[in-house]
């Protein structure tokens, strides 16, 4: 199936030139993208190195710094390679060749993986020691460890290894994308002269990385790496052959899918051909444990394309990432967080039809704090409403058993029409979504793939409801995904209505994606590419002019990301004008604040706390008739030109004011979590005067649901 019509290419705003200031000598006004993902991902180490938090969530973050990597290294350190290795490429938006770049990222993500390293055994590991979890590298082994584990080996791990020999019989092998590997080094030892013969001994993914020591055992629990023990016991698959040397290593590959949606006659099968090709993708990083012998280190680096430079020698283990599997391993309620049970909110927590509800008022929940459990009761709901006809749903990544994909299932087989825009081409969550499009087809569900050229990205629910002698819409707005697990995770916005301005447009806005539209309008929803872009525009540009006339003019912006230069400059220019600017931007920002003469008007903060802050909210104070949007858009050219992304408004006074009286102010306030950008790029906290008191916004939002539940429970006794 392909996707609907292309649509033609959106106008883009005008670039609006800052005046002319004084940047104190700086090169750019722009920090640098790669940069700046960087530091972010170190603010993510800075939790792990934080004895604020508990000790297995320390542990917990620092894996997450591993994942992050790993799709950092995929995506945008491959890009800079195959643009190197082209000789082509535009330059950053402060100005840099692929080639400075990639030098930069090297240098910045050296230095961030050997603090990671650092935090792991200086820190953590010695913290685990003392609460009685301990972790074993071979030679540490004691006799009766060392018997259980080479049992272990026997039974649960050597019937599934398959030696690779690399010699002239024995072609170097495909390493998989981010699979686990030894690299052995062998000699006979009935030859005079060391062979140091070349063996891959490739692990498969179904086995555990971590394994817990005789678990059964009282006293401490112990721990030993995979890699460890096929290290120490692999002389058993090279029987008569003596073991030089074992060195675990991983292969990074590129993991970026090229897809000519135009040329594809089946984006759905183009797609999974693309996956296939995946594993092959060209090597963009190899890690391997330090100490390997330097003629099979360049061997291995040669067979895999590698330059030595994009090569790690890691002080073990590799794959921090899988340092995440401890949670469940270690059962120490006293090293994680307190348990959090999002509150039920007052008008749906009894309401037999949440229809009911949604007509007498818009609901607007703040997840996880408020719980995601309407969401999916929204849908579930209408599967089986007989008064509901139909359902349009977007699903961009969902859970694996995920109850919205089985109520539009049950939807379509209880007769109704339902209608699934799914995006195939979500980044690491392609073959998820292939299969659920696949189940989806199978149940009578129409399933669409959205417009050619653009990401369908926008979190969008519809339910058509007969109500008396007519239809009535009914919406789901939001800014997360349809997944009730991230949704314990991630901060985001949820936003019921029935208001009829709002679900024709939404409605308008499935019709585009569905069919065949190539110029709608909308007027109250913020719809990239269309008018996205250019409306945000203008509301910076009124608050510039306000300012400059001497009104009251304030921007607040919450996002995950800000990189768009259009953007950047306008924000400029209203700080030039005196807009009061508070930027709230979790990862990447190439917006430099607090320069004299340029952006000195804006603050800049990042908050990284027990949730990953997702949602985005933009207020703009509009001459004191204040605009609220909420939704799905970071302020990215991908977002505003190469994405379906809607923004929506939030025009009740009430809901408008948990926004705009309580939310922002808090995150505004927080000086535990959140870290301000410093002219030079460097994130600090927060100054704290004499006498303030230490506030996290996340704490805060989790200590009023809690009020909230109790306030609810006296209610409905």
């Amino acid at each position: 199936m392909k996707r609907a019509q292309k649509i033609p290419a959106p106008k883009t705003s005008t670039r609006a030139r800052p005046p002319s200031a004084p940047t104190g000598g700086r090169l750019s006004n722009y920090a640098n993208r790669e940069s700046s993902w960087l530091a972010f991902n170190r603010r993510v180490l800075e939790q792990a190195q934080s004895p604020a938090n508990p000790l297995i969530e320390r542990v917990k973050f620092l894996a997450i710094v591993s994942s992050n990597l790993d799709e950092f290294f995929e995506i945008r350190v491959a890009g800079f390679i195959q643009q190197v290795d082209a000789a082509a490429g535009e330059l950053s938006i402060d100005g840099l060749t692929p080639q400075e770049q990639l030098r930069r990222v090297r240098r910045a993500a050296n230095a961030l993986v050997e603090d990671q390293y650092r935090c792991w055994h200086e820190q953590l590991v010695p913290l685990l020691a003392a609460k009685g979890i301990l972790f074993r590298a071979a030679p540490q082994l004691k006799e009766a460890e060392q018997t259980w584990v080479r049992g272990y080996f026997a039974n649960q791990v050597l019937p599934v290894l398959t030696p690779l020999a690399i010699d002239q019989s024995h072609p170097f092998p495909l390493i998989g994308n981010k699979t686990l590997n030894v690299l052995v080094s062998l000699d006979n030892p009935d030859t005079p002269e060391p062979e140091k013969m070349m063996v891959i001994l490739p692990v498969p993914r179904i086995l555990p990385r971590i394994v817990q020591i005789e678990p059964q055992a009282e006293g401490p629990q112990r721990f030993i790496f995979l890699s460890e023990i096929i290290k120490l016991c692999a002389g058993e698959l090279f029987p008569g052959y003596r073991i030089n040397a074992a060195h675990a290593f991983r292969v990074t590959r590129n993991s970026d899918l090229y897809i000519d949606e135009e040329e594809a006659e089946n984006l759905l099968k183009k797609i999974e051909e693309e996956l296939r090709n995946l594993r092959r993708g060209a090597a963009v990083r190899l890690e391997i444990e330090a100490g390997v012998d330097e003629g099979l280190f360049t061997m291995l680096c040669s067979h895999l394309g590698l330059s030595l430079e994009n090569a790690f020698r890691l002080q073990g283990p590799l794959n921090l990432l899988r340092l995440i599997s401890l949670y469940d391993l270690i059962p120490r309620p006293d090293l994680k967080y307190s348990p959090f049970f999002p509150a039920d909110v007052l008008p749906l927590r009894s309401a037999t039809a949440i229809f009911d509800v949604i007509r007498e008022r818009e609901i607007l929940l703040h997840h996880p704090y408020d719980s995601f459990a309407p969401v999916v009761e929204f849908v579930e709901q209408a599967a089986r409403d007989p008064d509901v006809f139909a359902i349009k749903q977007t699903l961009y990544r969902t859970s694996g058993d995920s109850p919205i994909v089985r109520a539009l299932m049950d939807a379509s087989i209880n007769g109704k029409q339902v209608t699934a825009l799914v995006e195939l081409t979500a980044r690491f969550d392609e073959a998820n979504n292939i299969h659920w499009a696949r189940q989806l087809e199978e149940a009578g569900v129409h399933v669409v793939y959205g417009l050619v050229g653009h990401k369908t990205h926008c979190k969008c629910s519809l339910v058509v409801r007969r109500e008396g002698d007519g239809l009535r819409r009914y919406v789901h707005l939001g800014s997360g995904n349809y997944n009730p697990k991230t949704a314990q995770l991630y901060t985001d916005i949820s936003f019921f209505t029935r208001r009829e301005t709002i679900t024709t447009e939404v409605a308008q806005l499935f019709n585009t994606l569905t069919g065949i539209g190539r110029s709608p309008e909308f007027k109250h929803l913020l719809v990239a590419p269309f008018n996205l872009h250019t409306r945000l525009q203008e509301l910076i540009a009124i608050e510039t002019a306000n300012a400059a006339a001497g009104r009251p003019a304030r921007i607040i912006a919450k996002m995950n990301k800000l990189v768009d230069p259009v953007t950047i400059d306008n924000l400029y220019a209203a700080s030039q004008a005196g807009v009061k600017i508070d930027l709230i931007v979790r990862a990447t920002c190439c917006l430099i604040p607090g320069v004299k003469g340029l952006s000195e008007n804006i603050r800049l903060r990042s908050i990284i706390g027990r949730f990953l802050e997702h949602a985005r909210v933009f207020y703009f104070e509009n001459g004191g008739q204040s605009i609220v949007y909420c939704g799905s858009s970071d302020w990215m050219s991908r977002n505003f030109f190469r994405r379906v992304e809607a923004l929506f408004p939030i025009d009740d006074p009430e809901l408008r004011k948990r926004l705009v009286d309580d939310m922002l102010p808090a995150e505004l306030r927080d000086n535990e979590d959140a870290r301000e950008l410093q002219p030079n790029g460097a994130y600090a906290l927060p100054p704290r005067p004499a006498g303030e008191p230490a506030f996290s916004a996340q704490r805060y939002f989790m200590a009023s649901a809690n009020l909230r539940a109790a306030q609810a429970a006296v209610t409905t006794v």
